[in-house]
């Protein structure tokens, strides 16, 4: 059945005008966009409107060649519904977020006498407090930093807090009061945490009140000491609510998000405000976007809040059609209230006005980045003699130390720069040490069987550190594969081996191109290389460094692959294994008194 075949005016004038969910597809059944309405029938009708012309629409109505619709109960459910379907089965005109990582919190452990806040990221599913969620990485850094400061909580791991016998360097620049060495009784320890946990909350004018009234019964009680260190307490305190950038009324938690742009190129960032602290922004670019800037901004929501409840306000900078609807399904998905509302003026409206230049700022930040990288991919096209710009590079290196944990690196790039979801590391086993060839040709067979079934995309240009034996060899291996008709292209160093001098060399091409320091398209190969390089290299330390903790053991008696893991584990490394004792061992699971002694004389001949 085609698309044109498709008898959208019988179909049409058969639909409720009752909310619900629909479901276009194509000829072979591929869903290519899911949609929800409060009157299916009004909603798909304006999809064939004659004076419907925007371009993407046109493109997906002469795909379809059926629709399916789901009649809900209200526009929450459709909301809802829709959101798992796009979730489902991710179809190519929809918006979708694409950013897998989940987002970052600060966590307080539980089950310890002297707990420790930590960066996390990932399920909440392990027992204790979550503070968040933090809008990336750094502002959770950021925080835990100042908490140090200012309360002196300790940041080790429980395997290396076990295992001290004296306090580390962090109690010596003033960052932990060594709970491990028992400098700090277990009362005082609680009460830090305690307001640690008030600051994550918002509530430092709370906790300026106790320091304050605490240094002023030190004093009284003639306790100079403890005066003095609450009152740095105090200063320091002070100096981070005045870094602070808006302060809300009260201890507001609200997610303020804006969306620029149009459709197919919206930008959306999002500013967290918790406690009444601006946490900070953080923007994305959601791929597939046809629907119009209100219906993208409400689909992006429920998405967004997949994994993260939502806080008791959310504000948009766009009028919302189904702000209730959108409301109800958000409080019905965290079981509190949420609001999802446009302010106008105050202080909402000026943090909406913030994000809003954020969101603009890192649209036309993206636009220039993404002008450039064109400009470079088509210098690059001119210069290896092909029709068009690239739309997919992919570049191997390899990387080992004297032949030892050899691994090779793939890396992606496309006309948005690197498509890091896509790098591949290939642990590489079974070929000579040091033999770089046969490092390449078994991380490209793994690679390129992968490509012929279908499972990756055929690049359009193949880059390999090296020049004309690795080219040579990688030709041999794509042409038993079937590729060998791939562009494919060798990055030799120059004479003196400096940036600018590099020579390109393309199989099947009498002589190697030299682009020159100042050409473009050299310089999108160099950043492709280099990336190569980093990502091997990276790989290559991790494996190396786990390969190293686990020889030194594998030279104990009785010590096999199991215990090795359990000791690593335990003790967090071959650092916490030097410090430990034969009792420490025995605490081990699987690990004897006389495997214990063994281990430690060892570890320590002649002790």
């Amino acid at each position: 059945m085609s698309g044109e075949a498709f008898d959208h005016k019988e179909y049409t004038a058969s639909l409720p005008k009752r909310p619900g969910v629909y479901r276009m597809f194509d000829a072979d059944g591929e869903i290519l966009y899911v949609g929800k309405a409060k009157s299916l029938k009004d909603r798909v009708t304006t999809y064939f409107n004659p004076s419907n012309i925007v371009p993407k629409i046109q493109a997906l109505v002469q795909q379809i060649a059926r629709i399916e619709v789901t009649v809900t109960n209200s526009e929450a459910e459709a909301l809802l519904l829709e959101y798992n379907l796009i979730k489902a089965h991710k179809p190519r005109f929809n918006i979708v977020l694409r950013d897998d990582k989940s987002f970052p919190y600060v966590h307080l452990e539980v089950g310890h006498d002297f707990p420790r806040l930590a960066f996390y990221r990932g399920s909440r599913s392990a027992p204790g407090r979550y503070f968040g969620p933090f809008p990336n990485a750094g502002a959770v850094r950021d925080s835990l930093n100042q908490l140090q400061k200012l309360f002196r909580i300790r940041n080790c791991r429980d395997s290396f807090f076990a295992n001290r016998s004296r306090p580390c360097l962090q109690h010596q620049i003033g960052r932990c009061s060594a709970p491990c060495v028992k400098l700090i009784s277990r009362e005082d320890y609680a009460r830090d945490i305690a307001a640690a946990v008030k600051v994550l909350e918002g509530r430092n004018d709370e906790v300026y009140g106790e320091l304050a009234r605490a240094m002023e019964q030190a004093a009284e009680g003639l306790q100079y000491e403890r005066a003095a260190a609450l009152r740095d307490q105090l200063a320091a305190l002070k100096q981070v609510q005045a870094q602070q950038i808006v302060t809300a009324e009260g201890d507001r938690d609200i997610d303020v998000f804006a969306l620029v742009g149009e459709p197919g190129e919206f930008a959306i960032t999002v500013m967290i405000i918790r406690g009444g602290r601006n946490l900070g922004a953080t923007s994305y670019f959601p791929k597939g976007a046809l629907a119009e800037p209100s219906e993208a901004l409400a689909s992006f929501l429920m998405q967004y809040y997949a994994e993260t409840p939502p806080p008791a306000e959310v504000l948009v900078n766009l009028e919302l059609p189904e702000s209730e609807a959108l409301s109800a399904a958000l409080t019905q998905r965290a079981g509190t209230a949420t609001r999802v509302w446009r302010p106008s003026r105050a202080l909402p409206a000026r943090w909406i006005a913030m994000t809003v230049e954020n969101a603009s700022q890192a649209l036309r930040m993206r636009r220039a980045r993404r002008a450039d990288i064109e400009a470079m991919l088509a210098d690059l096209a001119s210069l290896l003699g092909l029709e068009a710009p690239p739309k997919r590079l992919e570049c191997f290196d390899i990387s080992h130390t004297a032949g030892e944990g050899t691994v090779a690196s793939c890396v992606v790039y496309g006309p948005e720069g690197p498509i890091k979801k896509e790098y591949r590391r290939f642990n590489i086993s079974g070929v000579t040490p040091g033999d770089d060839y046969g490092a390449l040709r078994q991380a490209l067979r793994r690679r390129y069987e992968r490509v012929k079934a279908g499972e990756v995309p055929v690049p359009d240009i193949l880059l390999i550190d090296g020049g004309l034996g690795q080219i040579n060899e990688v030709y041999a291996e794509l042409e038993q594969l079937g590729f060998g008709g791939l562009k494919l292209v060798g990055v030799a160093k120059g004479p003196d081996r400096k940036a600018g001098q590099e020579r390109l060399i393309v199989h099947g091409d009498a002589g190697a191109i030299i682009p020159g320091p100042d050409s473009q398209g050299l310089r999108v190969v160099q950043r492709i290389r280099d990336e190569a390089h980093r990502f091997a290299i990276t790989g290559h330390r991790k494996r190396r460094a786990r390969r190293h903790n686990e020889s030194v053991l594998e030279t104990v008696p009785g010590l096999g692959p199991a215990k090795r893991r359990a000791l690593l584990r335990h003790f967090g490394g071959m650092q916490g294994l030097l410090r430990a004792g034969v009792h420490d061992f025995e605490a081990v699971s699987g690990i004897g008194t006389t495997l214990a002694r063994t281990l430690y004389d060892h570890l320590h001949p002649g002790a």
